[in-house]
């Protein structure tokens, strides 16, 4: 593995990209959150594309889908407070970094989790793809920092969990993305109705159509990036964010100590999870 202290620094012990400045992630506690602000939440590679690709055709009105809150630098605060339209605001932060604003104000978010082994194989092919990441060669050496939580934005557990244990607090919905891809109608009514956003039928069912896995990606095939807008906090290329989308690819990586490795910590750390009943999870 070929590491780069140019791409990766640390910010309360958690990797992050130099995309996400040091003095950025310092001053997100000064951040004024407003009252309709809608947070899309995630761990790296979970489905927030998808779901900000939904977010954008339920709104009928303006609404300015907004790059990470902890993407750019210092500028990032000033830049967010001159939108003027309501605000659609991606992260990939865990709970105990979101900027206290937003909890005061209990905005709504939006948490959408995948099978943390698809996750962790995703990341893996985004570390190899991305140059904003350090190199890594082996399957192996990077399963053991996932395990870890050595990864850019650390442990999937923590991430998760940190957002579980607050969930009250802002009455976040978590959706599931395999429940997602298995049903995409039902998701997309329990998200307007999250909202309460009035759709019928045909409406969501041209949503669906419109953001189905196939759709995003020829779209983005015939996009030119735009370097200074991206709603991952990662890459501005968003080339590499629609790879293959599937269910169960960790079969394919995972060998058999590595399986029984993360099963049990899996269990050690999900055992007292309300979310992990609901998580499409395979041993």
């Amino acid at each position: 593995m070929s590491t780069d202290s140019d791409l990766i620094h640390f910010f309360n012990g958690i990797p992050f990209t130099t995309r996400s400045s040091a003095e950025l992630l310092k001053s997100l506690d000064a951040f004024q959150a407003r009252e309709d602000d809608i947070l899309l939440v995630s761990y790296p590679k979970s489905g927030t594309h998808w779901l900000a690709e939904i977010m954008k055709h339920l709104y009928t009105a303006k609404v300015t889908l907004t790059s990470p809150i902890e993407f750019g630098d210092v500028s990032k605060l000033e830049e967010m407070d001159n939108i003027g339209t309501k605000r659609i605001i991606p992260t990939h932060l865990g709970y105990d970094m979101l900027p206290g604003d937003f909890k005061a104000k209990k905005c709504k978010a939006i948490y959408i989790i995948r099978n943390p082994k698809d996750t962790a194989v995703s990341l893996f092919h985004y570390y190899k793809d991305n140059p904003n990441l350090p190199t890594i060669g082996m399957w192996s050496t990077y399963f053991d920092m996932f395990l870890q939580g050595q990864v850019v934005c650390g442990s999937w557990f923590d991430h998760i969990l940190s957002w579980e244990e607050h969930r009250n607090e802002m009455g976040t919905l978590f959706l599931y993305y395999e429940s997602m891809k298995k049903n995409p109608f039902k998701s997309v009514r329990k998200i307007s109705s999250y909202l309460g956003i009035n759709m019928n039928d045909n409406e969501i069912h041209e949503i669906c159509k419109k953001t189905s896995f196939s759709e995003m990606k020829d779209n983005v095939e015939k996009e030119v990036s735009d370097p200074n807008h991206t709603v991952c906090s990662l890459t501005s290329n968003r080339r590499l964010i629609f790879r293959k989308g599937t269910v169960g690819e960790w079969k394919q990586y995972f060998s058999t100590k590595q399986n029984r490795l993360f099963d049990e910590l899996y269990n050690t750390k999900m055992n007292a999870s309300c979310l992990a009943k609901n998580i499409h999870y395979e041993n």
